[in-house]
């Protein structure tokens, strides 16, 4: 008797989580243009995304490394460096020194690369809005797209505009174009440009391996600026402890 019980509730709870992942999929269709979920599915799917807890990766830098975690569902971060740490405990920003004084805005910095890498996925956070972009086309080719706006009050920069384009033919991601205020007023003319074409499979979610800010002249891109590379990139189930997103949490 106890073995049925035991194997009915195993089935119940099978039933209650199969019928959460159909809802959570109905949910996804009504809220989301359909270009968005085949980019979401071309790089892993918004479900296994979102089973994920924990995101790691190492950006090298002149001379060190600088290592960012981010719990994904809360958004608290630490990134760590040799000289200095800055992170988000969620309620605020925060700066450590450790061997010289932290100059920048850590409630600017803190996330400013998280964003950036965590596409396309990031693109699916609550308040944003989905509009068709014109198609970028580059050394011939033509890349459709997703304009991103956000509702008023969302976020830190609801002011800013995202452009999303991606291979026509299997839906990766290929181009971001942004206008961000970085906490200024949104300033006129062209986005700028970063080119996603390094991609690795982690936890079955497709994450870049390098992404490369372009030169942007007469409101055309015209080359490569500078490549960030990401290295050490990890996807976890498990989270970390709050006090590691803390100042004095280490």
């Amino acid at each position: 008797m106890k073995n049925l019980v035991i194997g009915a509730l195993l089935v119940l709870g099978q039933f209650a989580c199969n019928s959460e992942v159909k809802k959570q999929a109905q949910d996804d269709a009504e809220r989301f243009p359909k270009e968005v979920i085949e980019i979401m599915s071309a790089h892993g799917g918004l479900a296994n995304w979102r089973e994920m807890q924990t995101l790691q990766f190492t950006i090298p830098k002149e001379g060190f490394d600088e290592v960012h975690t981010i719990d994904l569902h809360s958004r608290m971060d630490r990134v760590e460096a040799p000289a200095y740490d800055i992170g988000f405990d969620g309620a605020s920003a925060w700066s450590l020194n450790k061997e010289e004084e932290y100059e920048g805005d850590p409630s600017f910095r803190h996330d400013l690369m998280f964003y950036f890498y965590a596409m396309p996925f990031v693109l699916a956070d609550e308040g944003i809005k989905y509009d068709v972009a014109e198609p970028l086309v580059f050394e011939g080719k033509s890349y459709p797209g997703v304009k991103i706006t956000y509702g008023a009050g969302v976020g830190e920069a609801p002011d800013d505009i995202y452009f999303l384009h991606y291979d026509s033919e299997t839906y990766k991601m290929a181009w971001l174009g942004y206008k961000a205020t970085f906490g200024k007023e949104l300033k006129d003319g062209p986005p700028s440009w970063i080119k996603y074409d390094e991609w690795a499979d982690v936890n079955g979610v497709s994450l870049p391996t390098s992404i490369a800010w372009q030169k942007v002249e007469n409101g055309e891109i015209v080359g490569e600026r500078n490549r960030v590379d990401f290295e050490a990139i990890s996807l976890s189930k498990e989270n970390k402890p709050a006090s590691f997103y803390s100042k004095d949490g280490l």
